[in-house]
């Protein structure tokens, strides 16, 4: 049986209905036993001005934050799609997590990315975005199953759970093969 991993779920969306926010619960309801997800919230994170750090000021809510990523195992992206990218509130909380530079809360933790979309297209754009950012901070993310979710409106019940019978066994199945990239990226070498 693999270790108790805890996974800190970053959400992209503020609104507390969000169907991305529904998506993630819904993935915390799916995910293999031991892992236990956990939203850490972005919203109250002031924009990311690096004067901040360079003075030794950084507000409470940065500090609070990068704290909260760093005593996480692995973080699991889940993002809407706006003007083909990621909303500005997920960009500025991974700018205020790999701050100040060298030392960034983000740097080795493996990752995974659902993206969501009421269209068709899943926020691809998004996705790919994310992914270049992640690149850059040292983060092992999962490759495939890729995980765009287009048409979330039909997927998700009045409960939040995952209707479709299809979605429910892929997303099963992408959070069983993020649980496996965590643990061959968390694996301590032997003696």
């Amino acid at each position: 049986m693999p270790s108790p991993r805890t996974v800190g779920v970053i959400v992209g969306s503020l609104r507390k209905a969000s169907y991305t926010r529904r998506l993630a619960l819904a993935l915390a309801a799916i995910a293999p036993p031991h892992l236990t997800l956990e939203i850490v919230e972005i919203g109250a994170l002031p924009l990311y001005d690096q004067d901040a750090d360079d003075q030794g000021a950084a507000p409470a809510a940065w500090t609070d934050f990068r704290e909260a990523v760093r005593a996480k195992d692995a973080i699991l992206f889940a993002t809407p799609e706006y003007n083909r990218s990621v909303p500005g509130v997920l960009k500025n909380a991974i700018d205020v997590g790999s701050r100040p530079y060298g030392k960034s809360a983000w740097s080795g933790k493996p990752a995974g990315i659902v993206s969501v979309s009421p269209g068709a297209m899943g926020a691809f754009g998004a996705n790919h975005h994310l992914r270049q950012s992640l690149v850059f901070l040292d983060m092992p993310v999962l490759q495939q199953p890729e995980a765009y979710v287009g048409h979330v409106a039909s997927l998700l019940g009045d409960d939040g759970s995952i209707v479709s019978e299809d979605s429910r066994r892929f997303l099963a199945g992408f959070m069983a093969r993020f649980a496996e990239l965590i643990e061959a990226a968390l694996r301590v070498p032997a003696d």
